[in-house]
């Protein structure tokens, strides 16, 4: 099993930046990715950023040019820096962890959640 513990978050004037931290403990070597997802209401469930154990990363499309993921190997934490932060940013933001390979990816731990909310 993981854990995953996230801290961070929090409401932001529009323009603003906010950074997200994402701690994992457990079975580490049973996990080869690490991400957020973000959800707001109403809306899909949307995968915004991901690293890889090797360290690379992929965004969405949204998102790309104003967020940044990066990883701390030796803490075992990942980081989603937000910066110029829209109002259609604002969500649940859950960390996520789990495996890839040649078959696809499956994500099979979660972080309990972080409200960003984003005020215009």
């Amino acid at each position: 099993q993981v854990q995953l513990v996230e801290s961070g978050g929090g409401l932001v004037q529009a323009g603003g930046s906010l950074r997200l931290s994402c701690a994992a403990s457990g079975s580490i070597d049973s996990i080869n990715i690490m991400g957020w997802y973000r959800q707001a209401p109403g809306k899909q469930r949307e995968l915004v950023a991901t690293v890889t154990s090797g360290g690379s990363t992929n965004y969405a499309d949204s998102v790309k040019g104003r967020f940044t993921i990066s990883r701390d190997n030796a803490k075992n934490t990942i980081y989603l820096q937000m910066t110029s932060l829209k109002p259609e940013d604002a969500a649940v933001y859950s960390c996520t962890a789990g495996y890839y390979s040649d078959y696809g990816t499956l994500y099979n731990y979660w972080g309990q959640g972080s409200q960003v909310t984003v005020s215009s």
